[in-house]
């Protein structure tokens, strides 16, 4: 085997496993709000916040000093603040707020525009455009996604649809930052150095919460509980992170698309909400989105050929 075709089956494979570890990281986060109305049950949603993160940040340090992690670079610490306040702080928080007056469908709503939200942030930040045939499906995508929720909560904005509106924007921004800096250190370090930065403000705010907000100790809303601290705010990050260093943050983020349906189907098996006869068209209509926007990215990665020089192609063709 030839130097070049063993690079490009490494290529593949490091696709592959960025590609699973994504779709494994947008699987954990799709419980995030039906875990989230659990905790609801038994916190505030200022102690939901805060003690998640401050749980979440707890092991997160635990793990860094048994993995013997170096600081991180001065250079990554404003990214790191970045995915702090938009992953760690914002988004839980906002959320936490929305569900207070709006169902996990609805809210579900704001899962289908964040694909599109993360390509744009970091496209900004890289100044490198994917082609348009990758924004047209991923536009198409987040369309029918928006729509389909849209449609089967009534779509009337009220706070609840505020707080979802600012969640998607600080989330896109944290997601993107993520994104970047783990290609520079490993995916499951960003979120947990992120986690360990905001313990000064997560640890005096979750004894704040708790000696001010009502507290129901019971066996859902702990397991709730116990879902958003080990997964969805580090491991599901963990391997969200470490995909998007595989294949990309505009690729990586497509998978998102197919988010809301899981987080609708949880709602169904462990809520009772009920799910509209539109959701296999959705389905289908996003597993196509998220083929195109995988195909075009590729397209856009791969390097032209290069002709081989005249020698080099008397050595081939003379070998063997």
């Amino acid at each position: 085997m030839r130097a070049d075709d063993s690079a490009i089956a490494s290529e593949r494979v490091a696709a592959r496993r960025g590609a699973v570890l994504a779709a494994l990281g947008v699987a954990s986060f799709s419980f995030t709000f039906p875990a989230t109305s659990w905790a609801l049950e038994g916190f505030g949603p200022w102690t939901t916040t805060a003690l998640r993160c401050a749980l979440a940040g707890l092991v997160a340090a635990a793990v860094l000093k048994g993995a013997g992690a170096h600081l991180p670079d001065r250079r990554h610490i404003p990214g790191l603040l970045v995915v702090a306040l938009g992953c760690v702080v914002a988004f839980p928080l906002l959320t936490s707020l929305a569900l207070q007056t709006t169902s996990t469908g609805n809210a579900a709503v704001i899962i289908g525009l964040l694909p599109m939200s993360t390509a744009v942030v970091s496209s900004l930040w890289s100044r490198s455009w994917p082609p348009g045939v990758f924004w047209a499906a991923a536009a198409v995508g987040a369309a029918a996604v928006a729509g389909f929720t849209a449609v089967r909560t009534g779509g009337a904005p009220g706070a609840g649809d505020l707080y979802l509106f600012a969640a998607l924007v600080l989330c896109a921004a944290g997601y993107a930052a993520g994104g970047r800096l783990s290609a520079h250190m490993p995916g499951w370090q960003v979120i947990a150095w992120a986690l360990v930065l905001s313990l000064p403000v997560m640890v005096p705010a979750s004894a704040a919460a708790l000696a001010l907000e009502p507290v129901a100790l019971a066996p859902i809303p702990l397991a709730g509980m116990a879902y958003l601290a080990l997964i969805s705010q580090f491991g599901g990050f963990a391997a969200w992170y470490r995909g998007m260093a595989l294949i990309g943050v505009a690729r990586a983020s497509q998978f998102q698309l197919a988010q809301p349906l899981l987080t609708l189907v949880w709602a169904f098996l462990v809520l009772g909400e009920a799910i509209s006869a539109w959701a296999p068209v959705t389905a289908l209509v996003v597993l196509v989105c998220i083929a195109v926007t995988q195909r075009a990215a590729r397209r856009r990665a791969a390097p032209a050929p290069q002709p081989a020089p005249a020698g080099a192609q008397e050595a081939v063709s003379g070998s063997g």
